[in-house]
This record gives structure tokens, C-alpha cells and sequence, in this order.
């Protein structure tokens, strides 16, 4: 009786641990995304999470561990949306279509705007130099890539694999800037739609490249 009570308790601590550090990554999201990296302050992350400084040491070590861990998330979440979208597509899939899957979780940041928004630009921004601690996410690069370079090796015959792999690089890059572009705001205005017919064009013009816009 008394190993199961202690079973219960550790099962309890480790469930409140897991709970206080999921409310310190949100929490370090949601100021990340309004202020920056530099205007988040270790007393603002705890004061929203309800937690004590004490948990962010015990959790992450430090402030800015904290914050690559929650901006990371982030750039997870993204490619896990980016890669099912992309997944949907099918041998015969077009440039378009490889775009409108490649733009998809950029499409609807923009469109919902608020904090979806603002968690792409604290992604975007941190993404030009990356944390240490990103290979984890390797992985999931390197399937959108793959994916990615199915449909234009099928739709670019002939172009060789490095030029494609640098086109999708470009692609990635684009998206990186649009979410902290002024034009990324104005897009923001507009419904999803709208945003898809703006946007998906030049994101397969960026795939196509000169190889056979000229011809």
C-alpha cells in the first residue's frame, strides 16, 4: 500500500513539473512574440506562468535556454504543419501546388494574424542565426526538403539537385522575411484567399527560377 501511495506522489510531482514547464515555454512564446528576444525579462515569464524563478533553473538552466526551448517549439510546430501539407502531394503535383503546400502554415499565420503571427516573427527572426541545440530539428529540414525536391525534380527535368535544393532554400528564406516585412503586415489584412493568390505565385516563381521562365 505504502509503494503505491509513493507511486501516486511521484506520478503527481512529475505531472505538476510537466505542466509548470509547458506554462513557462507559453508563457516565454507569448512575450517573445510581442517584445523580442531583448524585452523578455525572467520576472515577466514567471509572473504569467505562476511559477518561481526557481523552476526556470530547475527546467532550462537560463533565461535564454528558456527561450530558444520556446521559440524551438515554435519552429517545430511549424514544420510539422508544413510537412503534412506538403505530404498531400502526389506524384503528378505541380510547382503551384508545391507552393500553396510549401506557403500553407505561412498563409495562415498571416491570416489569423495576432499572436500566430507574432510567433512566426520570433521564429523568423531567431532563424537567421540559430540557437545551438537546433540539429535535433534536422529531420524535419530534411523532409520538407526531400518532399520539396520530389515534385520539382519531376517538374524541372534536367536541373540539377544542388540548384533545386538552393530554390527551396530561397523559398524558406522568403517566408522568413514576409513574416517581418512591412508588405507581411499588409498581407495580414487580407483574408486567407487572398493572401494564397498573392503569395503562392511568387513562392513558385522562387521554385522555377530562370530554368524555364525563359523558355
Amino acid at each position: 500500500m505504502t509503494s503505491v501511495v509513493r507511486a501516486e506522489k511521484k506520478d503527481l510531482r512529475r505531472e505538476t513539473g510537466r505542466r509548470t514547464r509547458d506554462g513557462l515555454l507559453a508563457a516565454a512564446l507569448e512575450l517573445l512574440a510581442q517584445r523580442g528576444e531583448e524585452g523578455v525579462t525572467l520576472r515577466d515569464i514567471t509572473d504569467i506562468a505562476g511559477a518561481n524563478v526557481a523552476a526556470v533553473s530547475y527546467h532550462f538552466g537560463s533565461l535564454k535556454a528558456l527561450c530558444d526551448s520556446a521559440i524551438e517549439q515554435a519552429l517545430e510546430q511549424y514544420l510539422d504543419a508544413q510537412i503534412r501539407a506538403l505530404d498531400a502531394l502526389g506524384p503528378t503535383s505541380t510547382l503551384q501546388e508545391l507552393a500553396a503546400a510549401f506557403a500553407q502554415p505561412m498563409v495562415r499565420a498571416l491570416a489569423a494574424g495576432g499572436q500566430d503571427l507574432a510567433v512566426m516573427r520570433a521564429v523568423a527572426r531567431v532563424s537567421v542565426g540559430p540557437p545551438q541545440g537546433w540539429e535535433r530539428l534536422d529531420d524535419k529540414f530534411d523532409q520538407t526538403r526531400r518532399i520539396a525536391l520530389r515534385v520539382l525534380t519531376a517538374n524541372l527535368p534536367g536541373t540539377d539537385e544542388h540548384e533545386l535544393i538552393f530554390r527551396t532554400r530561397c523559398a524558406a528564406g522568403l517566408l522568413n522575411w514576409l513574416a517581418m516585412a512591412p508588405i507581411g503586415t499588409e498581407l495580414a489584412a487580407m483574408p486567407a484567399r487572398q493572401i494564397e493568390r498573392q503569395l503562392v505565385p511568387v513562392v513558385a516563381g522562387a521554385f522555377q527560377g530562370a530554368t524555364t521562365a525563359g523558355q
